[in-house]
């Protein structure tokens, strides 16, 4: 009884008086915040669809693990009674940590005003930037206990930016109206969550393979989702660094083939002009990137553990194909993270191979060139139907040492309030 008194307390704080939420005690409220996450088969990236404006709308957008912020078009049919344009070197510009004016010449609309903040935003994928204004408005999300899909709570000036339309126009899923940066940076989607509610600092994904939805979870998941416990406590660490840019990284020491050890992967990072080393979690990339040279080795070692007459011509952006029937079972990969010794990342199964055409399966590991952004790049092939916990109060990542089908369930079958 008292947890769910706490529980009724904490909500109606959140709801009706959030500055409550804004406090810094150490006792967390027990429920958590959900996005209900889908794969779009084209990209294979994640999208969720937002709650926002007045009157509330489903506005689809991707996920975007190391993104600064939440940008939507706002060009094109952004009606809302609530939509307001903070003034040019107001609180809100400095929490957005921009300082550039913008004005409009044009009649006043969201994205359009005089006196306004600029802010940047970048499409993911493309890569492109534009130039947008930095706007405030309504977002719900809904809470959950358990598997129970509660109601929504809003957040009435949650920041974000009125971006160009043309930054949706190449590389997103269609119909996609915007990024939800989940990165670290002070208006990032899980920042203003956690700040606004009072949440310990931890999200966690189980991104489904398939059609089915999966979910991203804020807030103490591991102490709070009673029902995936077993699971949760499968679960190992390493250190996460976090890049001035608010992107999330880990340290990989190698990478083993059938308990083979590929050269250090220190040794390749040192050669990438002005980069510290590190491998970038991203939603915003398919699959596995590796730096050339890094790459190269990769895909000579991993073919010789293979019969080369299962070998067929290469498709797409992929090197290395094989004919299914051909293939028994594929070697297995480690990323050893952290020290020589330290948690494995295993990439094996699904997660290592994707059916390209009937009958042919190619390694899921693409070529990033000789300068990308980090050496190596874990997308969302190897992230999907795993559990993987952010938790930026302890700087560290937590994630399945293996598979949920080895529990007998997928993302879609845990957080199934998702389908709700």
């Amino acid at each position: 009884m008292a947890s769910i008194l706490h529980f009724l307390a904490i909500s109606i704080s959140c709801s009706f008086l959030f500055f409550l939420c804004e406090s810094n005690s150490s006792t967390y409220p027990s429920f958590l915040l959900v996005l209900p996450a889908q794969k779009d088969a084209s990209t294979g990236l994640h999208w969720t669809n937002l709650h926002k404006r007045t009157p509330l709308m489903q506005v689809p957008v991707l996920l975007d693990l190391n993104g600064n912020h939440l940008w939507v078009n706002c060009e094109q049919q952004y009606l809302s009674k609530t939509y307001q344009a903070p003034f040019c070197h107001s609180a809100q510009c400095s929490r957005a940590n921009t300082h550039q004016c913008l004005s409009c010449p044009a009649a006043p609309r969201p994205g359009c005003h005089r006196n306004t903040c600029g802010l940047m935003s970048t499409n993911p994928v493309t890569q492109q930037n534009g130039l947008g204004e930095l706007g405030q408005d309504v977002l719900a999300i809904h809470f959950t206990i358990g598997n129970q899909l509660g109601p929504l709570f809003t957040i009435p000036q949650f920041l974000f930016s009125c971006a160009p339309s043309f930054l949706v126009q190449k590389g997103l899923p269609k119909n996609i109206q915007g990024v939800a940066g989940l990165g670290h940076s002070p208006i990032s989607l899980p920042n203003q969550l956690f700040s606004h509610f009072g949440l310990q600092h931890q999200f966690t994904t189980c991104l489904s393979r398939s059609a089915s939805k999966g979910a991203i979870l804020f807030g103490d998941a591991p102490n709070n989702l009673n029902h995936a416990q077993d699971i949760f406590h499968d679960l190992v660490y390493t250190p996460l660094t976090i890049t001035p840019q608010g992107e999330y990284n880990v340290r990989v020491v190698s990478i083993r083939i059938n308990q083979h050890d590929l050269a250090p992967v220190n040794k390749i990072s040192s050669t990438i002009v002005g980069h510290s080393g590190g491998t970038m979690i991203s939603t915003s990339t398919p699959h596995m990137i590796l730096q050339q040279s890094y790459y190269q080795s990769f895909i000579q070692g991993f073919a010789q553990l293979l019969p080369k007459q299962a070998q067929v011509k290469s498709v797409a952006q992929f090197e290395l194909c094989f004919d299914s029937k051909k293939i028994k079972s594929y070697p297995s990969v480690d990323l050893v993270m952290d020290k020589p010794n330290g948690p494995v990342w295993r990439i094996a199964g699904e997660d290592l191979t994707v059916q390209v055409q009937p009958g042919v399966a190619c390694l899921a590991v693409v070529n990033g060139g000789m300068q990308p952004s980090a050496e190596i790049i874990l997308g969302t092939h190897q992230l999907e139907e795993k559990l993987v916990v952010f938790d930026l109060a302890q700087s560290r990542v937590g994630f399945s040492t293996s598979p949920l089908s080895s529990h007998g369930v997928k993302c879609a079958d845990l957080f199934n309030f998702v389908n709700a």
